[in-house]
């Protein structure tokens, strides 16, 4: 793929051997760190992530379902748990709406990409949901997952884990994302499926400055 082939691997200047060496001997050092250094439960939920990640979805969902992004976001979404269970060495339900809030992200943010990026996926043989249901029912899903991030990114000001300044913030920048979502669903083009990928990325960086931002003010 394009986005891919400059890598270190697909150009051939690591072989799978040497990737899978650096890759564990890097691992089990920063889960060594964590357990010495921070907690066992930090290290834990690092190791699970670290297999949800490179062996759930990248070795068996990725290549198996449309939904791929879908379960395997879980991963992705954990470093606010993980960084919440190395200061206070427990899981609180505010580290949970914050792992929630990418988890949902996560969808729409990668769809958009794999939209204009279709073909090679395809070529791939990966079956992205662009490729096994089409631009279409993936132009609706995008809509419908940010309209379900919107409500997801409301729950900080609900539980008081934020105030106004992030309830702001949160809908100002989640009615920008809708509105990218439902674009694209009425007039798509790859310039505005790019768009709205790049402010997907604007997005979380913003809504989550806003989160820091507002608990400092306060």
């Amino acid at each position: 793929m394009a986005r891919t082939r400059a890598r270190p691997l697909p150009r051939g200047e690591l072989s799978t051997q040497q990737t899978l060496i650096f890759a564990s001997v890097l691992g089990g050092a920063g889960l060594g760190l964590l357990y010495i250094q921070v907690n066992a439960l930090t290290m834990w939920l690092t190791l699970a992530t670290f297999v949800g990640y490179a062996v759930i979805y990248t070795v068996l969902l990725k290549p198996a379902t449309p939904q791929n992004i879908v379960i395997g976001g879980a991963s992705g979404a954990m470093p606010p748990v993980l960084g919440w269970a190395a200061i206070a060495d427990d899981v609180a339900p505010q580290a949970l709406i914050l792992f929630l809030i990418i988890f949902v992200w996560t969808p729409p943010h990668f769809w958009s990409l794999a939209l204009y990026r279709a073909k090679e996926y395809a070529n791939a043989g990966l079956p992205m949901l662009p490729v096994t249901h089409g631009p279409e029912y993936t132009r609706l899903q995008i809509v419908l997952y940010t309209i379900a991030l919107f409500g997801v990114s409301l729950l900080p000001f609900a539980i008081r884990m934020s105030g106004w300044i992030y309830l702001v913030a949160a809908v100002s920048l989640s009615g920008v994302f809708i509105g990218y979502a439902v674009a694209l669903q009425r007039r798509y083009s790859d310039q505005l499926s790019r768009k709205t990928f790049r402010y997907s990325i604007v997005y979380l960086a913003a809504l989550f400055s806003a989160l820091l931002f507002d608990h400092y003010w306060q």
